[in-house]
């Protein structure tokens, strides 16, 4: 497939003058926040990369071993002709390996905001799976979808969200894109879904805290691209990357804290920050899978199977319309 052809969707970064808006809104806010999509520019996206291959960053591996114990299971629970769309596809390493096991696939629609590594994919993919028809959409996966026509009627349409993205929304905001999704599926689609599960704190933080700083330079590179595209004056020895475990609220919470009194510029208006600061970046839920399934309950959803790696530390669940499994 000529790279040329991508499909780019109106939007998945806003015009300078909408991400200015953004940017004013969420650092006058109280507390201080920044939205998470923010950390993926071309940069971004490579340093996420090299977060997944980092030793404390369970979540890649547990997954990965997962897919691999049973991608085969999981396909046979899709079924034949299906239609799978990724949301958030990166580099769709996991994807591959359930590709490989998929009986006669329709089409493969990965969704990812960043166009860079969506055009990197699309020609690994190309190379592999030479017969497989690949309908990349460059897009927002939280705003609405116009999919791409499959060139045949698949069975069903499978959303594919690996990697626990669905734990950086609060339950609110979790239980609206499931919903978004269930409505996208359509009447006899599924959800197939990356769960991450409660465990050690120790463990969890680690994860986001690991010992090269790649996270803490993946963080700070926010505002490397508010800078870079904003003409903002963050400095950046002047905000330090944390990232803590809410027991409470069962979730990792990275901010970047201000180290001293200052002021940003941001537009033609500045933003003033007091020492130890912080603007919220992300959060991480982490989920009992009584929890996960609570959760899914109140977006019209159910449970249909779980599969768990062989720490039991993660889990990947697959979803359907609640109700329309016979008892």
């Amino acid at each position: 497939m000529d790279i040329r052809a991508l499909d780019i969707h109106d939007g998945p970064t806003p015009p300078a003058s909408g991400l200015l808006e953004i940017a004013r809104r969420g650092l006058r806010a109280k507390p201080k926040r920044l939205p998470s999509w923010l950390f993926y520019d071309a940069q971004g996206s490579a340093l996420f990369e090299r977060i997944c291959e980092q030793p404390e960053y369970y979540l890649t591996r547990c997954e990965t071993a997962l897919m691999q114990a049973h991608a085969a299971g999981i396909a046979d629970t899709l079924g034949v002709g299906v239609r799978l769309v990724e949301y958030g596809s990166g580099s769709a390493v996991k994807t591959r390996l359930l590709l490989e096991n998929m009986a006669a696939p329709v089409s493969y629609v990965p969704v990812e905001i960043s166009p860079e590594p969506l055009q990197q994919s699309v020609q690994r993919l190309n190379g592999q799976f030479p017969h497989l028809p690949v309908q990349p959409l460059c897009a927002d996966f939280t705003r609405s979808l116009r999919l791409p026509i499959p060139p045949r009627a698949p069975r069903r349409t499978v959303l594919y969200f690996p990697g626990s993205t669905i734990g950086n929304f609060d339950a609110r905001e979790a239980t609206a894109l499931l919903r978004k999704m269930r409505t996208e599926m359509g009447d006899n689609g599924g959800i197939l879904i990356g769960v991450d599960l409660k465990k050690e704190t120790s463990l969890i933080e680690a994860a986001y805290n690991d010992a090269a700083g790649v996270t803490a330079e993946f963080t700070l590179n926010m505002l490397v691209r508010l800078n870079r595209e904003l003409g903002c004056d963050f400095d950046l020895a002047a905000f330090r990357h944390r990232a803590h475990y809410n027991a409470l609220a069962g979730r990792i919470e990275t901010s970047l804290v201000s180290q001293c009194a200052q002021k940003v510029r941001v537009g033609r208006s500045q933003v003033a920050f007091d020492e130890g600061e912080a603007i919220r970046v992300e959060i991480s839920t982490k989920y009992s899978l009584e929890e996960f399934a609570a959760l899914a309950a109140k977006a019209g959803l159910e449970v249909l199977r779980v599969w768990l790696d062989p720490e039991r530390m993660f889990s990947v669940q697959y979803l359907v319309r609640a109700g329309s499994v016979a008892r």
